[in-house]
């Protein structure tokens, strides 16, 4: 979809517009508008956020897996040595962090951290090729970028939280967990205090999980729109304002280097407190 044939804001709309899809009398319905998505409620899919993390979570399996089973030889190179970088990588972070035993924490650790860095990463791809793509096999709308969908981030921190509730409950017991809520930090005569504090932040987890990652990719996208935009007015300019169309270029290319860093660094941030949180359900408190 070409910024030419489309207002700003139209443009901002359908590049910030989910594919949303529902069942309606048996048939699979796609969303037009932000509007007509929004009417079909709870049950509707964004069948964009679905497809785009599903094959990026199969292309980790892919790449690790084989790499797993076909180790090469002598010093490692290529994919290989970039793989056991990262599995290092994840190891050093888990064992800094980590305290107690627990072969599940490296897993979940290296699968948050490589699947959110290559949805973040899909950000770096230039803002129209995939939606002309989608426009070329009918898809109206189509958002590349998971994690800029909350449903995504959202869905990623409750399955952490379930996941510390489980460990927090299987290591301390049912008792041990419910004393950790009512009687901490004033004692058994502040029990009501306690359980409001305790619970406010149990469940400020997941949410500060979920909303940060979707707050910095969502802005990020959002500046790459409005760059894109800039670009697709100063196209229009004569050859003598070719250096605002330079400037355009230099801005695009000078974010999407910083861009790299806040990729990598939110997937690191996700990881680091999914690490942190199940060395809290760990720890028993006398």
């Amino acid at each position: 979809m070409s910024s030419e044939t489309l207002t700003s804001s139209e443009y901002i709309r359908h590049h910030l517009q989910n594919l949303t899809c529902n069942l309606q009398q048996g048939h699979f319905h796609c969303a037009h508008t932000a509007e007509e998505a929004k009417s079909m409620g709870f049950w509707a899919l964004n069948v964009d956020t679905l497809l785009s993390s599903f094959v990026l979570g199969l292309l980790f399996l892919f790449f690790f897996s084989r790499v797993a089973k076909r180790p090469m030889p002598g010093a490692p190179r290529g994919m290989q040595n970039f793989v056991e970088w990262v599995v290092e990588f994840i190891d050093s972070s888990v064992n800094s962090s980590f305290s107690a035993k627990n072969n599940l924490v490296a897993p979940l650790a290296l699968t948050v951290f490589m699947w959110i860095f290559l949805m973040n990463f899909m950000d770096l791809v230039p803002i129209d090729w995939i939606p002309l793509l989608a426009a070329k096999l009918g898809v109206g709308h189509f958002k590349a970028v998971s994690t800029t969908d909350p449903n995504a981030t959202f869905g990623m921190a409750i399955s952490v939280f379930f996941i510390v509730l489980y460990y927090s409950i299987k290591v301390k017991g049912l008792g041990g967990f419910a004393a950790e809520l009512t009687l901490q930090p004033f004692g058994k005569f502040g029990v009501p205090a306690n359980l409001f504090l305790e619970i406010v932040n149990l469940i400020a987890k997941p949410i500060s999980l979920a909303l940060r990652l979707f707050g910095n990719m969502y802005a990020g996208e959002m500046i790459f729109i409005l760059i894109a935009i800039m670009g697709g007015t100063w196209a229009g300019f004569t050859l003598g304002n070719a250096t605002l169309f330079g400037s355009q270029i230099l801005l695009s290319l000078g974010w999407g280097i910083f861009h790299i860093l806040i990729v990598t660094l939110q997937a690191f941030i996700f990881m680091t407190l999914t690490i942190v949180y199940l060395d809290m359900a760990h720890q028993k408190h006398h």
